[in-house]
């Protein structure tokens, strides 16, 4: 019977469990709820990971197992008992080793052992790796104080200038979706802002309002305000449709695209050094405005792009039982594919 690695990919929004054999072949896969203990607390953190496994190791098979990595987007201090006991459970005798969200984030680009991650998705991270490990960190401080690039600031920006217009009086028809362009009116103040009559400002009112109609364009944007304060993770959900307007031509998505992507290179530029420069991240892994202007701005840099998170940390936990060859040779099995 062939023996069996586990890797971990535990965040802010997911936990994903991949289960390779040595030579890369999946054999078993699951996602559950997030499984940051940070974010979540540490008894939610512990069931999404139980749940998780339980899906993807194949019954009878946690003997087999040899050996196991998780990485956490939080602290695992407290985490890490109750782990080994779920690990235990399943019949796996030891327990998983930790790393941060960050190698595994690298390692799920390159095999190498130095180089740098670019991480956008709802956060945003730079890092340098060194030898497989997280050497220097550059933002990565929030979403209230930092991650400037990242998929919550891009959609904060579109909200900001949203609201901005409607309290200098753009009409409410302009964030109504299907109301004539005509309709929008020549307001000086909306129209300084950029988002008059756009198609973002139209995204981003069918966004928070859908089909209701405010009476008045200050009545708009205090309901877009109090629906963003009382979940924010509505603001990081706009990124993708300041994409999609970004695409369609729209001034203002264009003008955050390249915002985001100045920030984004800036961060980097702090850390990197040498090697490769692998894209993670929601906003940086899909073929759309922020990342093509990404990469022009790194112009001749080696840019790689992560594959699944969880089969990298699988591939971390293998590494220590195969040769340099056999690993990076089995890189891509490991890692093929984003779940």
């Amino acid at each position: 019977m062939q023996s069996l690695v586990v890797g971990v990919d535990a965040g802010a929004t997911s936990t994903r469990i991949a289960v390779h054999t040595l030579d890369g072949t999946r054999v078993g896969y699951a996602r559950s709820v997030a499984g940051n203990p940070s974010a979540h607390g540490v008894a939610k953190a512990v069931a999404a990971f139980d749940a998780a496994l339980a899906q993807a190791l194949p019954p009878g098979t946690g003997s087999r197992v040899v050996a196991s990595l998780a990485g956490v987007a939080g602290h695992v201090e407290e985490m890490a008992p109750e782990v080994t006991k779920v690990w235990a459970a399943h019949g796996i005798a030891n327990a998983p080793r930790y790393v941060g969200d960050v190698p595994i984030g690298f390692a799920a680009g390159s095999p190498d052992p130095d180089g740098s991650l670019l991480l956008s998705g709802t956060g945003a991270v730079a890092a340098r790796l060194v030898g497989y490990e997280q050497e220097v960190l550059a933002d990565g401080l929030g979403w209230l104080l930092g991650d400037a690039g990242s998929g919550f600031w891009i959609g904060r920006e579109a909200a900001k200038a949203v609201v901005q217009a409607l309290d200098r009086g753009m009409p409410v028809a302009a964030v109504t979706p299907g109301a004539p362009v005509e309709a929008v009116g020549p307001e000086r103040g909306a129209r300084a802002d950029g988002a008059a009559g756009g198609v973002l400002a139209r995204l981003v009112g069918a966004h928070f309002l859908g089909t209701e109609r405010p009476a008045t364009p200050r009545a708009a944007a205090d309901r877009i305000v109090r629906l963003a304060q009382a979940d924010h993770m509505r603001l990081a959900a706009l990124s993708s449709l300041v994409s999609e307007a970004a695409v369609a031509g729209d001034p203002l998505a264009v003008k955050i695209v390249h915002e985001a992507a100045d920030h984004l290179v800036a961060t980097l530029r702090r850390v990197h050094v040498s090697g490769p420069v692998v894209l993670a991240g929601s906003v940086l892994t899909s073929d759309g405005p922020v990342r093509r202007a990404v990469t022009e701005l790194l112009g001749s840099e080696r840019i790689t792009t992560a594959g699944d998170a969880a089969g990298a940390a699988a591939w971390l936990a293998a590494r220590d039982l195969l040769s340099e060859a056999d690993a990076r040779a089995r890189h891509a099995a490991f890692t093929a594919g984003r779940q």
